[in-house]
């Protein structure tokens, strides 16, 4: 593969991107989130460590630019509130639903075939969520996720 775009910087999203960097698995990996000069600094520290972990992946972030992810082969995404103390799953739901859908179709536009991977929790309704906006089908091309194993 030689792009993958991860989108959501924080833990998980940091976390995926290192590792797609540092196994060689793209030549290319950006990172999107939508705090301002954060993806961009995630990017940079996985630069710095690109001698001493050997890998030849180029990581970029971006703030909420979509058009850098085009021409994404495989799409990862993390976005999406943590469930905080007290939170119910639905009121959980409620809030990611419109960051997912928000995502799935900034990323469709500019990378329609792209294979999309859903992390954002709760995981098999964000995929169900994403998949039934996007109107891709359903066939393992396309989605990875809890729901469609």
């Amino acid at each position: 593969m030689s792009k993958v775009t991860v989108v959501g910087a924080r833990n998980v999203g940091a976390s995926c991107a290192e590792y797609i960097a540092v196994r060689g698995i793209a030549s290319e990996v950006v990172i999107l989130d939508i705090k301002e000069n954060f993806a961009e600094g995630k990017a940079l520290d996985l630069m710095q460590t690109a001698t001493l972990n050997k890998f030849e992946s180029r990581v970029s972030g971006s703030t909420n630019d979509y058009a850098k992810t085009a021409g994404s082969d495989v799409v990862v995404i993390t976005s999406g509130i943590p469930r905080k103390p007290g939170m119910t799953r639905e009121e959980l739901i409620g809030i990611n639903a419109g960051i997912v859908k928000g995502v799935t179709e900034n990323l469709l536009k500019h990378s329609p075939n792209a294979i999309i991977i859903v992390v954002s929790n709760p995981m098999d309704t964000m995929t169900y969520l994403a998949l039934s906006d996007s109107k891709l089908p359903k066939n393992p091309y396309h989605w990875y996720g809890w729901y469609f194993r």
